[in-house]
Formats: C-alpha cells, sequence, structure tokens
C-alpha cells in the first residue's frame, strides 16, 4: 500500500470552505480513482500545527497513476485559495492500513 500525505496550513478565515471543499469535491474525485482505498482530511489539535490530506492507495501504479493524471494537482490549485502558504507532499509506503476493532 501507498500512503500519500500532503501537508498544508489554512488560513483561519478560509477554514469551513476549505473543509467544504474538501469533502464534497476532493473526497469524492479522489475516492473515484482506481486503486484509492481512503481519503481524509486530518485536522490539527493544536492550531500551530499542519492540516494533513491522506489518500491510501492499493499500490504503487495507481497512486503514481493518480499523480501522472494531474487529478492531484487540479485539487491542489483548487484548494491553493484556502492555504497560508505552499503544500508538500510526502508519500510512504506500508504493508497494512490498522482497521478498526
Amino acid at each position: 500500500m501507498i500512503v500519500r500525505l500532503t501537508y498544508f496550513s489554512v488560513l483561519p478565515d478560509r477554514l469551513e470552505a476549505m473543509r467544504k471543499m474538501y469533502n464534497e469535491e476532493a473526497i469524492p474525485v479522489v475516492r473515484s480513482q482506481k486503486g484509492n482505498l481512503d481519503c481524509k482530511l486530518l485536522e490539527p489539535v493544536n492550531k500551530d500545527d499542519d492540516f494533513i490530506s491522506m489518500t491510501v492507495w492499493d499500490n504503487r501504479e495507481d497512486a503514481d497513476a493518480y499523480q501522472n493524471a494531474g487529478v492531484y494537482k487540479k485539487l491542489v490549485e483548487k484548494a491553493r485559495a484556502h492555504f497560508n502558504g505552499d503544500s508538500v507532499l510526502k508519500v510512504y509506503k506500508t504493508e497494512s492500513i490498522m482497521e478498526h476493532a
């Protein structure tokens, strides 16, 4: 599995708009991509920390196809109006993602 984490800061006055855009636009688009297993917006408990967009993929090929097709770039561009600075993408691999007990 591949986990893609995009770190970003949100302008304080754009928080609700960011949540709405992510939940109504980004999540449905990402979840419709081949191999996507999950898509979540992680909100920081400490207001000084970054938000994280987390997507989980079945394999590297599907994660790369999502990136190479330009879908990720379009979603970041759509969200950029809500950002306070630039975003940073980090990609990780894992054997499995733990499910709820």
